[in-house]
């Protein structure tokens, strides 16, 4: 009994040993000789660039180690079900050309010839792509760089943990990367274009992100079922969230601060769309305007200090619903925290639209009406919205209505409180 027992153990240790080295290969085997994946030391290769040409067909992980790797043309990454982790913001690539080409190009091998090859599950973290320091424009980026990362034909990819700072294009620019492309948790600041760039993606999650200081924060064309919640988007030179021809999407639980265009647009053909309890903070350029959005949600978000049309339904847009959300100034209980500084509010500017519900609003301290519209919207409900404090600009002038519907057609308006 116990030499079966024996005999029993030694076969396990043999089997786990056998299976250890048919699973994975180690650094310097030759990815030639091997058909599993392979873990791939950087440190070991005279260039990141030979390091991720060492990854065999089957994939692997390669680990990048601390330090500053200066390029001078893109890395390229082509290998699927492969993963490349870094040693946080202290592995930092810097890109050092002047043709404006990418810093991490992820795209098929065979991509130049057969545009519609395709590579799957590729991730990306932990690691710093940043345009050159010595010809970067300290609100634009580096105008002789490209994207910080351009991926094309990815799908399943994944990217978290991300810093890319200061490229003349956009920080990430995804290219149909149609299957579920994850950008998570990810800091993206000054570059030119966007801090994320998206053509052609399809069931999109964009989570916890910091973009400040791009162009436009993200810009999404062409796509469908974004979810785009928890990020924090401050002081961009552009807008905020810009989203195109796109259906079945979800912008929540976003901060939204100080871009110089509006928070969020939607334009082209966009339908389906819920735009959702959103903070949306001093954006000098609007706050929420839907210039060709059909079928579209608008509700229980905060518009603080938004100068500028807070919500704008445009010619072009209808069937909208507007409900349960705040329009306020800096009111907090009897006096003003930004007293003598920027401090209008405004409400919603309604222009040749039509069918559109408007409910349960708070309107309260707005520097005009609570709604306006012109003589060509018509069927335009409002119903059940409280005002208060209206009309602070108007002081010693004639004053509008609060809710200021005009010549417009086909209207209710009942049933709402003001003082």
């Amino acid at each position: 009994m116990r030499r079966v027992a024996l005999t029993a153990a030694l076969l396990g240790i043999v089997l786990a040993l056998a299976w250890r080295l048919l699973g994975s290969t180690q650094v310097g085997d030759s990815p030639a000789a091997v058909s599993g994946p392979a873990t791939i030391d950087a440190s070991k290769y005279a260039t990141l660039q030979e390091a991720f040409d060492a990854v065999p067909e089957a994939g692997g992980w390669v680990k990048l180690p601390p330090g500053e790797f200066r390029i001078q043309k893109p890395l390229v990454l082509s290998r699927a079900n492969t993963r490349v982790e870094g040693s946080g913001a202290a592995t930092r690539i810097v890109h050092c050309g002047a043709a404006g080409e990418p810093t991490l190009v992820v795209r098929p091998a065979q991509f130049p010839e057969d545009r519609k090859a395709r590579i799957w599950r590729v991730q990306l973290a932990d690691f710093r792509l940043q345009g050159d320091p010595a010809a970067v424009d300290a609100q634009r980026g580096n105008p002789a760089s490209g994207d910080g990362l351009l991926a094309e034909n990815v799908d399943e990819l994944y990217v978290h943990g991300l810093s890319i700072d200061h490229h003349g294009a956009s920080g990430i620019h995804l290219v149909n990367c149609t299957e579920d492309p994850r950008i998570a948790d990810s800091i993206i600041t000054y570059n030119t274009k966007a801090g994320l760039w998206i053509d052609g993606g399809h069931d999109i999650v964009v989570s916890a992100n910091h973009f400040e200081e791009n162009g436009d924060a993200v810009r999404c064309l062409d796509s469908f079922n974004l979810t785009m919640t928890g990020n924090n988007l401050d002081d961009h030179l552009g807008n905020g969230v810009v989203i195109e021809n796109t259906y079945g999407s979800v912008v929540s639980g976003n901060m939204i601060e100080e871009c110089q265009g509006a928070a969020v647009v939607l334009d082209r053909d966009c339908y389906g769309i819920t735009i959702s309890a959103n903070v949306i903070a001093d954006d000098f350029g609007g706050g929420v305007d839907l210039r060709d959005a059909w079928g579209c949600t608008v509700s229980a978000n905060t518009f603080t200090i938004t100068a500028v049309r807070s919500i704008r339904v445009g010619p072009d847009s209808g069937r909208i619903v507007i409900t349960g959300n705040n329009f306020s100034d800096s009111h907090i209980g009897g006096k003003r925290k930004r007293e003598g500084k920027p401090n209008e509010a405004t409400g919603i500017v309604l222009e040749g639209t039509t069918d559109v519900a408007i409910s349960a609003n708070v309107f309260a301290g707005l520097a005009g009406p609570a709604i306006q519209a012109d003589a060509k919207c018509r069927r335009i409900a409002v119903t059940g919205n409280v005002m208060t404090d209206l009309h602070r600009a108007a002081e010693g002038k004639p004053k509008s209505p609060d809710i200021d519907l005009g010549k417009s057609s086909e209207t209710v308006v009942e049933h709402n409180l003001g003082d």
